[in-house]
């Protein structure tokens, strides 16, 4: 494969300091992550004439350079580290330090074919405020559990004081969330598609919208395997093996089980026939769940691909 004409370069991400390389050049820069060094990372780029820059997922870490750099016009490529080792596996490259992962970064950046179009910036400060809403779920389930196993009365009442209060902020931001997306009027018309579908409810189209900006501009098959919900093969020569979901946006995957779960058994007739059938024809609940789930996704593709709200459809 031809590499770009375009000069690429690698970014390897630390809590305090970025090392920036770029491929097939001996040119190297080791920079603080703060906002004054993303400006003068930038400087510099462009005096490299650099137009395509590749960084790795590193927990968030990553999110002020790449709001910079595409500020600035820069290309920005977000790889997941999983990719970034498997194109050193592939090279049978083994030594490992922030330098030489930069350079690996540039190389992967310079070898991608297709680059998509950056997410709607709207979006990244959505998701930055449902992850909140997120953890003061998973919060609230710690401490229902701390309130099962204690004994102490008193103690007890710590735990359950402490719900209610994560309670409140948990619906009072919720709130603010939504409202805030509703102040843009394709979001809000875009919400208002997903949550039409029978079964989907607030809390879900809201993380669908947010987590999967893809949703309506992308085929069905492509949509089930961003969310994770693609069965994949697993064949070899004579030997069929059993299908499996794997890799996918898990905060996603979550919102939809959850949404599924409860679809399947009253809400969404044509998810209640699917359940029923598959489970009819042998397969375990937790495949069927799956294949609602996926079947779900692809319902709130559908509505927001053709601009029009779910009709409920008896199945045939």
């Amino acid at each position: 494969m031809s590499k770009t004409s375009m000069a690429s370069a690698g970014i390897d991400t630390g809590k305090r300091k970025l090392d920036v390389a770029i491929d097939d050049r001996p040119e190297q820069l080791q920079i603080e992550n703060s906002a004054e060094g993303h400006r003068r990372l930038s400087s510099w780029l462009r005096r490299q004439k650099i137009g395509r820059v590749g960084i790795e997922a590193s927990g968030g870490y990553e999110q002020p350079v790449v709001e910079q750099l595409r500020a600035d016009g820069f290309v920005v490529i977000v790889f997941q580290p999983a990719q970034v080792r498997a194109y050193a596996k592939f090279h049978g490259k083994r030594a490992k330090n922030d330098c030489i992962d930069a350079a690996l970064i540039a190389a992967c950046a310079t070898e991608t074919r297709v680059v998509h179009a950056p997410p709607d910036p709207r979006l990244a400060a959505f998701a930055m405020h449902l992850t909140v809403i997120e953890q003061i779920t998973q919060d609230i389930v710690c401490f229902k559990t701390r309130c099962e196993t204690c004994r102490d009365p008193r103690l007890r009442q710590i735990w359950q004081d402490r719900i209610l209060q994560f309670k409140a902020v948990l619906k009072a931001e919720f709130a603010i969330l939504v409202q805030a997306i509703r102040q843009h009027a394709d979001l809000a018309r875009r919400l208002d598609l997903i949550e039409s579908v029978n079964g989907v409810g607030l809390r879900t189209a809201v993380a669908i919208l947010v987590r999967m900006p893809e949703i309506g501009r992308v085929s069905r098959e492509h949509i089930a395997s961003l969310a994770g919900l693609a069965p994949f093969d697993d064949d070899s020569a004579e030997r069929v093996g059993a299908r499996h979901i794997r890799d996918g946006r898990a905060r996603v995957r979550s919102s939809l089980f959850a949404a599924a779960l409860a679809a399947s058994f009253r809400w969404n007739a044509r998810l209640i026939a699917l359940y029923r059938r598959l489970t009819a024809a042998g397969k375990p609940h937790k495949v069927a769940l799956v294949a609602c789930a996926r079947k779900m996704l692809i319902f709130v593709n559908t509505v927001v691909q053709r601009g029009t709200p779910w009709v409920e459809q008896q199945p045939a």
